[in-house]
């Protein structure tokens, strides 16, 4: 809940004349603190019907001066003013319409009695009714709420209104001169009269308001459609309406808001344009998006699309984005803006701040990538604004700058924190904590947050958060711009007698076609030669997966870049996009500095110092594997000599500089780690299909050596994003290369744990890890890879066959869980699906096979079971819970128990078991509270625990009881 003002606040932010009201409101407010012995009002002489006239006569007065109260202040001040009269309107209608009523007494008769009534003061009852009227928070309008939920809210209020007179009334003399039936009917007659009435004349007031202030008009817009627009051009067009551009900004403003205004760059700044295209402006390019809407509560589940499909779509986000940054909650707590890559998230940030640069708010853009990741919000700021001006800015200086204006913070890449082991779990927490402290300093910020959907569930929401959805394009908005791409580009193409791409052709690659960046990249690639136009001659015009189009498009610029080099040369040049890549990977980043790319580049692409002379080949035919340099990837043609590697990778279209390198977008990278790692693996099956049947081939061991270099640094499931490219780039190759895989990755796999002689590549070390973290990284991704490349799912004891398989993969995933991390780990339960059977008494376990029960994951339990005995407890469990077969409360509680106990046994199941017994009816609370106590007793992981219980239904009150009764 965010903090709404009541009548009192009102009149303090408004300013109050009327001394007698204003006296009444600070003895009620001092009565309820310090109680009526102390408030010091004996001699208070009011009435009702004396509040009633003189809240009546105040709305008046508000609603005359409001153009007034409007004028001569800053952004903030006026939110607060503009919700202040919102509160006034609110109460000023319930006395109007109690005035009104038809009630068995009037006004003056409740106001007609002794000092003592039924043993307590009477100013004392009219204290506490003051206090219920006057005293409680007040709801107000907000963009994502329709005004119909407003109303209701304020309904809500009005019944609480009516009740406290009722309760006022039935504590008078006045009560018993009612006859038996008006005594029963006064509290319907309460209930029905004044609050309909009320609402009746809230309407009215509330339109008056709409009118006369431009705030609360662009809230009533939210709920209507809008014409399409491109770069949120009604956002300057309704920001215009509220105050008129500012001009005349101390020079270190004007910097900054010149630093914001991006509209007039191409839509993709990269680093090398394609020179036969035309990309549109981000003023002509950028759509509007489509958006869902909600708060986020403790149990919300914002990280799963159903659960989204369940809230608001908001018909008209730009006017919505206008409501909310002068609304109350702007200041109280950031706005979560979340979606799936490729939607647009950057680019809604760099358009807002453009169009808030010439506005009452003063823009500052945060690219969470370049800047220090464990900092706090106030130096992260501080260091996103010495990139920009060149210059170190203490924030609060450029505040006072300012002149008033409402500084509003746009975070963008939030995964960066989250997904790059900074362990920033509580950054939205912060990052509010931060909103209320330069809010007590006098200098309330609004902020705005980006991150990946899939984030949302490794964050902690504090109490308020707002998030939006950033929706898929609609059929509409693939024509709309595919229409600008048209009038850019049809000159252009027509010159090599190319036509641009029609929405018929991109709407035929499904939802490919409906993400702005993957539309983009689509009609790059048709302006090549209209292949996706042409479905007879071009396989690539039939729908494609998003890997075979990030290929053909990496491939297709590559040769249009180099004349139309030979598919060996384009090989060589993913590589060494790959190889940054994997850099950038290694060091959960996604900004590489030139440094580290002319260091690592080398090492991986020509092998290092210790690479002997025959590398690695190239799967395509006969020939050896070229270097970037020119010389073979093994070999030390070309050498260090070859100056310039960052040079020669970040040239590309498909980077950009922040603060150093970093691809165009997130997911570039992702896609040429999992290219890489899967060209290592042909380049595997190559090698061992070469040696074929000589005699030493049988008892050598496979040249793993790149293989091993690509994936020992980080789990590929890191990234999730990654394991799916490279489940699509698996697919399309033949099945029976893929088969071969398999049986190599297998007995690698086996040995992989195993000591190893010399090995080439050494010189790429990114990041120094220990030889069990590269070891456990390794034999990671090589399960990972088996089940991508089988056809079928992967049993266990197939994979490690013998007596012992189960114990020997609970060694592997010991070490995976104890070394990859938390990130490293997570992925990999997330990617490596895993299904334990029982047959002919048998125990196995089924690897890439579909979980019918999606209850957690068996890996979990396999890799933290102390034995075949806790594994069984915990399939009874799933079985339990996740098949529907009912145990009674007692066994299902004495499994937990034994679980609990089992040291470091903590499955997704477990919560949601305890949750569920938890709420079931008569449940024995005192069983499960030792349970509970047991699950928090880490103070490592108690913050997470906590989360996780209270989401699978444990309320916090009981938590809280727990944890301080030491119970």
């Amino acid at each position: 809940m965010i903090e709404t003002p009541s009548y009192a606040d009102a009149l303090r932010i408004l300013g109050c004349k009327d001394g007698r009201l204003a006296k009444v409101i600070g003895f009620a407010s001092a009565a309820e603190r310090t109680g009526w012995a102390l408030a010091g009002a004996g001699q208070l002489v009011t009435g009702v019907a004396d509040m009633r006239a003189s809240v009546v006569r105040y709305g008046e007065d508000v609603l005359g001066r409001l153009p007034e109260l409007r004028g001569g202040v800053n952004r903030h001040t006026r939110t607060q003013r503009l919700a202040a009269a919102h509160a006034v309107i609110v109460v000023t209608a319930f006395f109007r319409a109690l005035g009104e009523a038809a009630l068995p007494f009037t006004l003056e008769q409740l106001d007609r009695t002794d000092q003592i009534s039924r043993g307590v003061p009477t100013p004392e009852r009219f204290a506490r009714l003051m206090a219920a009227l006057l005293l409680e928070r007040l709801p107000t309008p907000e963009p994502h709420l329709p005004y119909a939920e407003t109303r209701k809210a304020v309904e809500r209020a009005y019944l609480r209104m009516a009740e406290a007179v009722a309760g006022y009334a039935a504590g008078l003399p006045v009560w018993d001169e009612l006859s038996h039936d008006d005594q029963l009917l006064l509290p319907r007659l309460l209930a029905e009269g004044p609050p309909a009435h009320a609402l009746r004349v809230y309407d009215e007031d509330y339109r008056s308001l709409s009118l006369d202030s431009h705030e609360f008009g662009v809230r009533s817009l939210v709920t209507e459609r809008p014409q399409p627009s491109t770069a949120l051009s009604r956002v300057a067009w309704l920001l215009a309406e509220l105050a008129p551009p500012r001009v005349g900004d101390r020079p270190l403003v004007h910097l900054a808001r010149m630093a914001a205004n991006l509209l007039d760059q191409p839509l993709l700044l990269a680093g090398k344009l394609p020179e036969d295209v035309y990309l549109p402006l981000l003023g002509e390019g950028y759509l509007t998006p489509r958006c869902r809407v909600a708060e986020l509560t403790r149990d919300a589940s914002p990280a799963l699309d159903g659960w989204w499909e369940d809230q608001r779509l908001l018909p008209d986000t730009e006017a919505f984005l206008v409501g909310h940054l002068t609304s109350l909650r702007a200041t109280q707590a950031p706005l979560l803006v979340l979606g799936d890559p490729g939607l647009g998230k950057t680019k809604l940030t760099e358009v807002l701040a453009a169009r808030l640069a010439r506005s009452e708010f003063l823009p500052i853009r945060v690219d969470l990538q370049g800047v220090a990741p464990r900092a706090g919000v106030t130096e992260q700021i501080e260091q996103a604004l010495a990139a920009v001006l060149e210059e170190e800015v203490p924030y609060a200086d450029l505040v006072a700058a300012a002149g008033g204006a409402l500084p509003v913070i746009l975070l963008d890449g939030l995964d960066e924190l989250l997904l790059g082991g900074a362990g920033r779990y509580d950054y939205l927490a912060r990052v509010q904590e931060f909103q209320q402290h330069e809010a007590g300093l006098g200098r309330p910020v609004a902020v705005i947050v980006t991150g990946r959907t899939v984030v949302a569930e490794r964050v902690r929401f504090p109490e308020g958060l707002l998030a939006l959805r950033l929706l898929p394009f609609e059929d509409d908005q693939v024509r709309q711009w595919l229409d600008v791409w048209d009038q850019a580009n049809r000159a252009l193409l027509a010159r090599r007698d190319l036509k641009p791409l029609p929405a018929e052709a991109a709407l035929a690659h499904g939802e490919m076609a409906r993400l702005p960046l993957l539309l983009l990249l689509l009609a790059l690639y048709d302006a090549g030669g209209n292949a996706l136009q042409h479905p007879d001659t071009h396989p690539a015009a039939r729908p494609l997966k998003r890997s075979r189009l990030y290929e053909v498009l990496l491939r297709d610029y590559t040769e249009r870049e180099t004349g139309g080099a030979r598919r060996v040369l384009i090989d060589q040049e993913l590589v060494l996009l790959g190889a940054a890549a994997l850099s950038m990977l290694a060091r959960g980043r996604q900004v590489i500095t030139d440094e580290a790319l002319e260091r690592d580049l080398p090492a991986l692409c020509h092998g290092g110092e210790d690479e002997p002379e025959d590398g690695p080949a190239d799967w395509t035919g006969d020939e050896r594997r070229p270097g970037p340099a020119g010389g073979t990837a093994g070999g030390r043609a070309g050498g260090r000599a070859g100056a310039g590697w960052a040079r020669k990778a970040t040239e590309r279209f498909f980077f950009v500089r922040r603060g150093g390198h970093a691809f165009l977008h997130a997911t570039f990278g992702e896609f040429l780690v999992a290219w890489l790692a899967v060209y290592a693996l042909r380049d595997l099956d190559r090698r061992r299909a070469q040696a074929g049947d000589e005699p030493l081939a049988l008892v050598q061991s496979v040249d793993d050596d790149l293989l091993y270099a690509v994936t020992s640094h980080s789990c590929l499931a890191e990234r999730g994003p990654i394991a799916a490219f490279v489940a699509e780039l698996l697919d399309d190759v033949p099945a029976a290369v893929r088969a071969r895989c398999v049986e190599q990755l297998s007995g690698l796999l086996r040995r992989s744990l195993h000591e190893r002689g010399r090995r080439h590549f050494t010189g790429f070390r990114p990041v120094r890890h220990t030889l069990a973290r590269r070891l456990a990284a390794y034999s990671a991704n090589l399960a990972l890879l088996i089940v991508a490349a089988a056809d079928e799912p992967v049993r266990v004891s197939a994979l490690l066959p013998g007596p012992d398989s189960l114990e020997r993969w609970s060694s592997f995933t010991h070490l995976w869980k104890g070394q990859l991390g938390e990130e490293g780990w997570t992925g990999l339960v997330t990617a490596l699906s895993a299904r334990r059977v029982i047959e002919d008494g048998v125990e196995d376990v089924v690897l890439g096979a579909d979980d019918p029960t999606g209850m957690g994951d068996a890996v979990v339990a396999v890799a933290t079971g102390q034995g075949p005995r806790h594994r069984r407890l915990l399939d009874l469990l799933l079985r339990a819970l996740g098949e529907g077969r009912a145990l009674p409360f007692r066994d299902r509680a004495a499994i937990l128990e034994e679980l609990v106990r089992t040291a470091a046994v903590r499955s997704p199941a477990m919560y949601q078991a305890l949750g569920a017994l938890w709420a079931e009816g008569g449940a024995d609370h005192a069983r499960l509270r030792p349970l509970l106590r047991a699950m928090l007793a880490d103070p490592r992981d108690r913050m997470a625990t906590w989360e996780l219980l209270v989401k699978a239904g444990i309320p916090e009150t009981a938590l809280w009881e727990i944890q301080q009764s030491g119970d």
